[in-house]
């Protein structure tokens, strides 16, 4: 199975596009589409879903042209988008059977994957309460799960952790490697520490361009040699902000450490450190690094 996109570009005005000239082949595995607010993320996962047509370029699955064939696609999709919204006084089991049946799935085969389903999401003990009275993990869960009610071969999960509590953030992580295995899954957010416990491969994308695609390790030694920590006074902080790429601050008695992104080191004091993904994303959207 493979899903590839070639030049792919969408215009929302004259003066504008949320994402131009976008590239990239996938394979099984967790990719992390990382990049802040606004990159293009979500318009990319718009048209990934068949939801938004391209202006520019083409997306096939398995080398069929999706714009032109959407119910190839549509067929072993699974879609979890930012704003998946409930009906509250639905229960999770009313609700998953009533996308069960938008999905076309037959009452009997519907009803069997729905068991499964709810024992993967661990939501068993909860199926039979108001979807209104679930916290935002069990929300996120009930929304994975009805992602998941055909098996897809292709999951997109739209920043699916916003708004969780740390706890709920984890289980939902691990949930998504557990899936993992023969389908694609794309996990788009722009919090580092998601990708970086479940992708396989990352993307980074800023301001509707791809730039960088790599496997977590390689985009790790981009920056090997190249980050720094020391201890300073807090009044200088706002003058070294000015001077180099600080991916991390953290208070001390006896001042501020900070963490610094430089080729060369940026005090007599500074000691070389491990890079962390953080680093690295923080490096690439503020502009520094190369676009590939």
């Amino acid at each position: 199975m493979k899903l590839t996109i070639s030049h792919l570009s969408k215009q929302y005005r004259r003066d504008f596009w949320g994402l131009r000239d976008f590239d990239l082949e996938l394979i099984p595995g967790v990719i992390g589409l990382l990049g802040p607010n606004g990159a293009g993320k979500s318009t990319l996962m718009r048209m990934l879903a068949t939801i938004t047509q391209p202006t520019e370029g083409t997306v096939s699955w398995n080398d069929t042209d999706i714009v032109k064939s959407p119910d190839t696609l549509r067929e072993v999709l699974g879609y979890l988008p930012q704003d998946f919204g409930i009906y509250p006084n639905l229960t999770g089991l009313e609700f998953l059977e009533y996308m069960a049946a938008i999905k076309g799935m037959n009452a009997k085969s519907a009803r069997k994957r729905i068991e499964e389903l709810l024992v993967v999401v661990n939501l068993v003990n909860a199926a039979k309460r108001p979807l209104g009275g679930y916290s935002g993990g069990m929300k996120q869960r009930v929304g994975i799960a009805q992602a998941l009610l055909n098996d897809p071969q292709l999951l997109i999960v739209d920043e699916p952790t916003v708004g969780l509590d740390p706890e709920e953030r984890v289980r939902f992580r691990n949930l998504l490697s557990d899936l993992s295995g023969e389908r694609i899954i794309i996990l788009s957010t722009h919090i580092v520490s998601d990708v970086e416990a479940t992708a396989t491969e990352i993307v980074i994308i800023n301001k509707g361009r791809k730039i960088q695609h790599a496997a977590p390790e390689k985009l790790l030694q981009l920056l090997e040699g190249k980050v720094w920590e020391w201890v300073i006074p807090s009044e200088a902080l706002t003058a070294l902000k000015q001077e180099v790429l600080i991916s991390g601050t953290i208070r001390r008695e006896n001042g501020i450490q900070v963490r610094v992104v430089s080729e060369a080191s940026p005090a007599s004091e500074a000691q070389l450190v491990t890079p962390s993904l953080e680093d690295v994303y923080l490096h690439l959207v503020s502009g520094n690094g190369a676009r590939q």
